[in-house]
């Protein structure tokens, strides 16, 4: 069953490959003799007031001939649908270079530079929609060296500028008002741990800390989204979000795994085994986390993108199917357990714990790796923060639940169960089927 949850949800996280959503900060990148066709920068939401400036040095052309037509080179934007018919028009040579079609908003085309090896163009944007940037080359033979600038945003208010891409803008609020959530939740976790003081183990304040972890992580990320909103850099504070993400995604998983083993609260230990699962998670989160500081920072189209993007998503897959097998191994464990021991009735409660906490697990991989990027790709550009709040609201509901359902306990349940009760717990585990892997 593990292995068969793997495989879907290796084919279903493939979706994520080819959806690209960036923030669209203010980027700097060096073009050196490229000879590219189309070359993709970034991709923003605009409203009906938007910006676009480009600041492009260093400008150099491999063919210094006077007689080059400059005016098959240049920056456009363009939607992604209107894209497909520009391929079209492409294809079905209707027209041979991008920038001369209808459907682009040629922004820069190289025949204003009269001789200039920088310029700074302001391109102004009324018509709101997500677009991309890109820089068309048309003159195949021709190598282009340049250093390029770009920074796209909307005007609010009182002219104050808004980098993030309309449909993130409100980001900011949501990250800080989630982080409140859990610092709260924090407090009453440490309430109801002085209060059951007596049945508190290790594994408790474990995930005490994730939920700290997670709190600051939130806070961190909010700071990052409004320094970029405002100013379109983030001025230090993704180092401070990137810090917290990577010690809550380890934490996280090793919680899970902890849970699962059933450490500190049905065992003291972890075996061999188990021990090995953490043993090629948390090296496994490392290269996650890394993997995922390069592709915030790269540009939405960098040629090392998709690698890194490749790799992500298979040491995440590796990560959440990892951390299903301890858990199954303890349901096997209860089950062998209840026809020995003469505890049915103690076993089965244990039994269906862990079968509640495997579903919920899987649900909570499913929901946070695929729904969230099927979420992304139907909805809006004006609404894909809904796509963000729905997967921080599914971590938040998936917290939730493992706190309750492995809160200390003041008092054994276990002890008050009668003859009867035991017997039709020992039935109920005969009709059931062999949970297997």
């Amino acid at each position: 069953m593990a292995m068969m949850t793997c495989r879907s949800l290796l084919l279903l996280l493939l979706i994520s490959l080819f959806v690209s959503f960036g923030f669209a900060e203010i980027r700097l990148t060096e073009i050196r003799s490229d000879v590219r066709p189309i070359i993709p920068f970034d991709e923003f939401g605009f409203t009906h007031n938007g910006r676009l400036e480009l600041n492009l040095s260093q400008i150099d052309l491999s063919d210094k001939n006077k007689n080059l037509d400059l005016n098959k080179i240049g920056f456009f934007l363009c939607t992604r649908d209107t894209w497909f018919h520009v391929l079209e028009q492409l294809n079905d040579h209707h027209v041979t270079c991008a920038l001369d079609s209808e459907l682009v908003k040629v922004v820069f085309r190289f025949k204003s530079l009269d001789g200039k090896t920088s310029i700074n163009p302001v391109f102004p944007v009324n018509n709101a929609d997500q677009y991309t940037l890109l820089f068309a080359n048309c003159l195949t033979q021709v190598k282009v060296s340049m250093t390029v600038r770009s920074a796209m945003y909307n005007i609010e208010g009182k002219q104050s500028r808004d980098y993030l891409s309309a449909g993130k803008t409100i980001l900011p609020r949501v990250y800080f008002l989630l982080s409140l959530v859990y610092f709260s939740l924090a407090g009453i976790w440490v309430y109801f741990l002085y209060k059951k003081r007596l049945t508190v183990f290790r594994i408790h304040f474990f995930m005490l800390a994730v939920i700290v972890l997670k709190a600051f992580n939130l806070v961190f990320e909010a700071e990052d989204k409004s320094y970029i909103k405002r100013t379109g850099s983030a001025h230090g504070w993704d180092v401070l979000f990137y810090i917290f993400s990577f010690l809550k995604g380890i934490m996280l998983f090793t919680l899970i795994v902890l849970i699962g083993t059933g450490w500190s609260f049905l065992k003291p230990y972890l075996q061999d085994k188990e021990k090995k699962v953490l043993m090629i998670v948390i090296p496994l989160q490392v290269v996650a986390n890394i993997a995922q500081v390069v592709i915030d920072e790269a540009s939405p189209f960098g040629q090392d993108r998709a690698t890194w993007k490749q790799l992500f998503l298979l040491v995440d897959v590796i990560c959440c199917c990892a951390v299903l097998f301890p858990i199954v191994w303890s349901i096997k464990n209860l089950r062998e357990a209840a026809r020995t021991d003469g505890k049915a009735a103690v076993n089965l409660m244990k039994l269906t714990l862990f079968r509640q906490y495997y579903v919920v697990v899987i649900c909570y991989i499913y929901f946070t790796r695929v729904v969230v990027y099927a979420l992304e790709t139907i909805t809006s550009y004006k609404y894909l923060w809904t796509a963000v709040l729905a997967g921080e609201l599914a971590t938040l509901a998936f917290y939730v639940f493992t706190g309750y359902k492995f809160k200390p306990e003041a008092h054994n349940p276990y002890f008050a169960i009668d003859d009867e009760e035991e017997e039709a717990a020992a039935e109920q585990l005969k009709l059931e089927d062999e949970f297997e892997l």
